[in-house]
């Protein structure tokens, strides 16, 4: 197949893409390679996918329609769109709003727009996320709760992309699938997020800050089984016109004290905590039911968090060349 790939130089977009040429498939990668952190990692993932047979790069943002209507009629030999360019961080949307719209909600329209122009599209997978269920209290969290109560605008524009995603399959017949994603972690990971950010505090000596009195459980979902994930949702084809949503998750939420734990026995150090109070855009406990993506799919995530956490600190002292 030939596929789309938005946000290629990002975590999961980078690996989603390796494992798509890994099995010989052409991917067209799309990204604007902006700052929301170090550029350098996004270069560092972009340049080992342009040493691969198979894919193509181009430089631009997804929410720029003029630059996607290019892309499909370039390109318009693409099978399916797996659209996982976003601005992410739940923190930063109180700093930076618009960011958010721009990216995720009118992003989202401009690549429905383009994927209608695309002659031989079967398909549109997209990255949503486990933010939509808000303030939800009711656990595990499955695909028929409602998502009406978002705690962060991040988690809104998300629940919005899936809106659109609804709307495009009413009105112009385009199939498509959401992934809500549940805290995706690994190597090559992003910098803004704990497992990052722990590790780097405890091999620096430095205090780690747990909002809420530590008092959270957060579904730890490792790479590789987002990325078995993804590439089930995109071969298992939905019907014409079909729209559906899929927890990708851990399904085993693990409290905050239980990963720090992780990353000093992976680390062989030990963390200085320091307790923080409950931050509005944070809510106490993620937990995905993956039973639909089991059955729709196989989806079947077998990464403990020990192990995930070994190989993510291993591979960030490597990168970072942190003496062990």
């Amino acid at each position: 197949m030939k596929l789309l790939v938005t946000g290629a130089a990002g975590f999961i977009g980078y690996h989603v893409s390796e494992a798509l040429l890994s099995r010989g498939d052409s991917v067209i990668g799309v990204d604007n390679l902006n700052a929301y952190y170090d550029p350098q990692l996004k270069h560092a993932r972009l340049d080992r996918l342009k040493a691969r047979h198979g894919f193509d790069f181009v430089e631009a943002s997804v929410a720029d329609m003029t630059a996607m209507e290019r892309l499909a009629t370039t390109h318009a030999d693409i099978d399916v769109v797996v659209h996982l360019a976003a601005q992410a961080g739940v923190a930063y949307s109180l700093e930076n709003p618009l960011a958010y719209t721009e990216t995720n909600v009118t992003g989202q329209v401009v690549m429905f727009e383009a994927a209608r122009r695309l002659p031989k599209l079967r398909h549109v997978v997209y990255a949503s996320s486990s933010s939509v269920y808000g303030l939800n209290e009711e656990l595990p969290f499955r695909e028929t709760d409602a998502v009406d109560r978002p705690s962060s605008l991040y988690a809104a524009t998300k629940r919005a992309g899936e809106l659109i995603a609804h709307t495009y399959a009413h009105l112009h017949a385009i199939a498509s699938t959401g992934l809500r994603f549940f805290t995706v972690y690994g190597p090559f990971g992003r910098p803004d997020m704990a497992p990052w950010l722990f590790t780097r505090a405890i091999l620096e000596g430095q205090p780690i800050t747990l909002f809420n009195g530590g008092a959270m459980k957060r579904d730890f979902t490792y790479i590789d089984d987002i990325v078995a994930g993804t590439l089930g949702a995109i071969d298992r084809m939905p019907a014409p016109a079909e729209t559906r949503l899929f927890n990708l998750g851990n399904s085993d939420p693990v409290p905050l004290r239980a990963f720090i734990a992780a990353i000093e026995k992976a680390t062989g150090r030990s963390a200085e905590i320091q307790l923080g109070p409950q931050r509005l855009t944070d809510v106490a406990e993620t937990f995905a039911d993956v039973s639909a993506s089991a059955a729709a799919f196989g989806y079947r995530p077998t990464t403990d968090i020990e192990t995930g956490m070994a190989r993510f600190v291993d591979w960030y002292r490597g990168y970072n060349g942190t003496p062990r």
